[in-house]
């Protein structure tokens, strides 16, 4: 994929994203991975294209990004909702999520999700405490979405979910 086809796949990607729900997916230095379901997350820079992703500090995932290198930022159909309970309402902690889901390696080794509506990677270019939550600025590598991209899982869909770990 060249750089401006990952530009072109990322911008279809963010401009539907406009109130639908992130998943991110990642992998530590160690091979460990993690998932979650992201509240706080949008686009930051138009040149170089940049995505800020806010993970809560009491997330497994967080944890594993500490070591993390990238994140792929995924988002979901409503056929796979599925999905955006596993993410959002298991903790990392004490469930393997990626044993109850399907997933391949995509780029970096990071775990793609089979059934998101597309997806997009991003190198860590830059972590930022704000408060009880982590931002992790993306420099965006890599995306993939059909055309067209489809229904997404929106936030309200997902407001009154449980949690596996308080916000």
């Amino acid at each position: 994929m060249t750089e401006q086809q990952a530009d072109e796949t990322f911008d279809v990607l963010v401009e539907a994203m406009g109130g639908a729900i992130a998943l991110v997916t990642t992998r530590s230095m160690l091979g460990e991975h993690g998932g979650c379901l992201v509240g706080f997350a949008t686009q930051c820079s138009i040149n170089p294209r940049r995505y800020l992703v806010c993970l809560s500090d009491k997330n497994h995932t967080t944890e594993v990004a500490r070591s993390a290198e990238h994140l792929a930022v995924h988002v979901i159909p409503p056929a796979a909702m599925g999905l955006a309970h596993l993410f959002g309402e298991e903790t990392g902690d004490t469930t393997d999520k990626f044993d109850r889901c399907k997933w391949t390696e995509g780029p970096h080794g990071l775990p793609i999700l089979a059934d998101a509506a597309g997806w997009f990677v991003g190198r860590i270019h830059e972590r930022v405490v704000f408060g009880d939550h982590i931002g992790h600025v993306l420099e965006i590598e890599a995306a993939s979405a059909p055309d067209p991209l489809g229904e997404l899982v929106r936030i309200q869909q997902v407001m009154d979910f449980d949690p596996g770990h308080d916000a």
